[in-house]
C-alpha cells in the first residue's frame, strides 16, 4: 500500500530523503473519485521516475457558484487503493490551508492557450487550474509530471505555466482512456444515469464521425465541424463548442485543412441532461479505433 500523507511537513520531509538518495521524483495531480483513466497517467510516471507522489486535492478555486464543489466525488480509501495499484509510492492528501495558507492573494491567469474554448464557458476555470498546479510544483517540486489529454486544453495550459515560470518540470502527455462504450473516463461519470450515458455516446460519435469524414477526403472546416455538431444535436445534447483547432496552440485553421492530420484535434464540449461532457482527439486518431 502507497503511504498516504496528510501534513504538508510530512511530505516534504519524505521528498527531501528521495531527493538525498538521488532518486527522480514523478507527480500526478488529481482530484480524487479516480479511474483508469487517473491510473494510466500513474503507471506511465512510474516507468520514468524512481518515486510517484499523487496528490488528491478537490480544488475549490476551479468551481464557479453553481457548480459541483459540495457533490464532487470522493472517495479518500477507494483513490488510495486504486493510486497504490498504478504504482504510487505516496499519495497526498493537501488540506486546504496547505494550498492555499492564510494571507494568500495570488492567482495566475493565462492567457495565450488559456483564453476561448472552455474559458467561454467557465471563464474562472484556468485560472484556478494554473493557481493550483504552479502551487503544487513549487511544493513538491517534481522532475516529471503527467497530465491527460482529455483535458486537453488544460495540458497546453499546464505545459504553457511550465514554460513561463521556470519550473523545469518535463511535463508528459497521458492518452485519453475510454470506456467500453466509448465515452471518455471522467469522474463526473457517475453522474450520468443509463439514459443519459446511451445520449452521451453521441460525443465519441460526433468525433467519430469528424474522422470519418476527414479520412474520406474532407477538408472542409466547416463541413467537418458540422458532422460532429449534427451527431450531437440529434439526441437533443446542449453544445457549448465542437471546433477543430491547432493541435499546438489551439488557434483556428484556415477555411480547408492542409498537413497531416495529427497537426489538427477536433475538441468538443456538451452537456447531457445537464451533465458536462468534454472529449477531443486528432483527426487520424478516432474513437473505436
Amino acid at each position: 500500500m502507497a503511504s498516504s500523507v496528510h501534513e504538508l511537513i510530512a511530505l516534504q520531509s519524505q521528498l527531501m530523503a528521495w531527493r538525498q538518495e538521488g532518486l527522480t521524483i514523478g507527480f500526478v495531480p488529481t482530484m480524487g473519485g479516480l479511474h483508469d483513466g487517473h491510473c494510466s497517467l500513474m503507471r506511465q510516471a512510474t516507468q520514468r521516475c524512481d518515486r510517484l507522489v499523487v496528490s488528491i486535492f478537490v480544488n475549490p478555486a476551479q468551481f464557479a457558484e453553481g457548480e459541483d464543489l459540495e457533490a464532487y466525488p470522493r472517495d479518500a480509501e477507494s483513490d488510495l487503493a486504486l493510486a497504490t495499484s498504478a504504482g504510487a509510492d505516496l499519495v497526498w492528501f493537501p488540506k486546504l490551508k496547505d494550498i492555499y495558507p492564510d494571507g494568500w492573494c495570488s492567482t495566475i491567469v493565462p492567457s495565450g492557450v488559456g483564453l476561448g474554448l472552455e474559458t467561454e464557458h467557465r471563464p474562472h476555470f484556468f485560472t484556478g487550474v494554473a493557481t493550483v498546479v504552479a502551487r503544487l510544483f513549487a511544493l513538491i517540486r517534481p522532475q516529471i509530471a503527467v497530465f491527460g489529454e482529455k483535458d486537453y486544453q488544460q495540458l497546453l495550459v499546464v505545459r504553457q505555466l511550465n514554460k513561463d515560470l521556470c519550473f523545469g518540470v518535463q511535463v508528459l502527455a497521458g492518452r485519453l482512456v475510454r470506456d467500453r462504450d466509448g465515452l471518455a473516463l471522467s469522474s463526473r461519470n457517475v453522474y450520468l444515469s443509463p439514459e443519459a450515458r446511451a445520449d452521451g455516446q453521441a460525443v465519441p460519435r460526433a468525433l467519430a464521425a469528424v474522422c470519418a469524414a476527414y479520412a474520406q477526403g474532407e477538408r472542409s472546416v466547416a463541413a467537418l465541424e458540422a458532422a460532429g455538431v449534427a451527431k450531437l444535436q440529434a439526441v437533443g445534447l446542449e453544445l457549448e463548442y465542437c471546433r477543430i483547432v491547432s493541435a499546438h496552440n489551439l488557434s483556428a485553421p484556415p477555411d480547408s485543412l492542409s498537413g497531416d492530420a495529427d497537426e489538427w484535434r477536433l475538441v468538443t464540449a456538451a452537456r447531457c441532461h445537464g451533465i458536462r461532457l468534454i472529449d477531443n482527439c486528432a483527426l487520424d486518431d478516432p474513437p473505436w479505433r
